[in-house]
């Protein structure tokens, strides 16, 4: 599963949206060249699906992460268990359910191995001890259920990825002998991962810090990135025996003329085992709650 924070379905003009102005030739070969706009929402191509999926969840104001981020990890509605859009970081309420019903800890109770493939500095681990209220969704789910979070160790023997991706940011936060590696390198070895666990998560956030940013040339550069790790994951991955899914929270760097947030839904792209009798399982309406149930679901074989 690959996260992008702040990816929303935009309108089909280059300069609003950085995803039509961006070389995107990986994502764009899943659906024949095509990518989703608010034009057309749901495509399918071949071993590819890609649909909509609200953001809203049915509460007023402009989604956030922590309540959206709950919503996906967890399939419960965030934002309408605390009444609001909440973030980045998810509400004091939100926690225990975090605790006890995120995919992490649902699919270790299951006897799964799931992953959380982003590394983290040193630095990180020194904040958390005094920080551990200012987790991440993402990161609280892990720390609760003992999902290890990976370190720089692990980024340096190639078992995990930078949320970079590329590993050239490692350098200015202490570890100048960090290999810097090409985009497909670190969608390879995502795919490595993905042949030794049950389930493997990479978060990229940099998609809604460009966002929120307003700079095109930046919007360009994060999501071209992307589009190349996805070129090498594309490249290694056995499409008949595994599912590759890739979503969002909230849209954002979809509409550059604005630095917030959007309202608009975000996709949710399926590829590879099983992808469109999964895609077949949404209905029309579906929001963030529908990812992680129906994922169990098919982790557990009853797909």
């Amino acid at each position: 599963m690959l996260f992008l924070d702040g990816v929303g379905i935009g309108v089909k003009d280059p300069s609003v949206n950085p995803l039509f102005a961006a070389r995107m030739p990986s994502l764009r070969s899943l659906f024949g060249g095509e990518l989703p706009s608010l034009g057309r929402r749901r495509i399918s191509s071949g071993a590819a699906s890609v649909l909509p999926l609200d953001a809203t969840l049915g509460v007023p104001g402009l989604p956030q992460s922590g309540t959206g981020q709950t919503s996906l990890f967890t399939g419960a509605n965030g934002a309408a268990l605390v009444g609001k859009h909440f973030g980045p970081h998810p509400y004091s309420t939100l926690k225990p359910v975090i605790a006890e019903r995120s995919i992490f800890r649902r699919l270790r109770d299951a006897g799964k191995s799931p992953l959380f493939a982003n590394a983290f500095p040193q630095r990180f681990f020194d904040y958390l001890d005094d920080h551990r209220s200012r987790l991440t969704v993402t990161t609280l789910a892990c720390t609760t259920c003992g999902v290890p979070l990976l370190r720089a160790e692990d980024l340096a023997r190639g078992m995990a990825l930078s949320a970079d991706i590329t590993n050239a940011g490692w350098h200015a936060l202490g570890y100048p002998d960090m290999p810097v590696i090409t985009p497909a390198e670190a969608g390879d070895r995502l795919t490595r991962l993905s042949r030794e666990h049950d389930f493997v998560l990479f978060e990229y956030w940099k998609t809604d810090y460009a966002g929120h940013a307003m700079n095109v040339r930046e919007a360009v550069s994060v999501l071209e990135t992307f589009d190349g790790l996805l070129g090498g994951i594309l490249d290694s991955l056995d499409a008949e025996e595994t599912l590759l899914l890739i979503t969002s929270d909230h849209g954002n760097i979809e509409d550059l003329t604005r630095k917030t947030h959007t309202l608009h839904p975000v996709p949710l792209i399926l590829y590879g085992a099983e992808a469109r009798s999964f895609a077949d399982r949404f209905e029309p309406a579906a929001d963030l709650t529908a990812v992680t149930p129906l994922l169990l679901e098919y982790m557990g074989g009853t797909l």
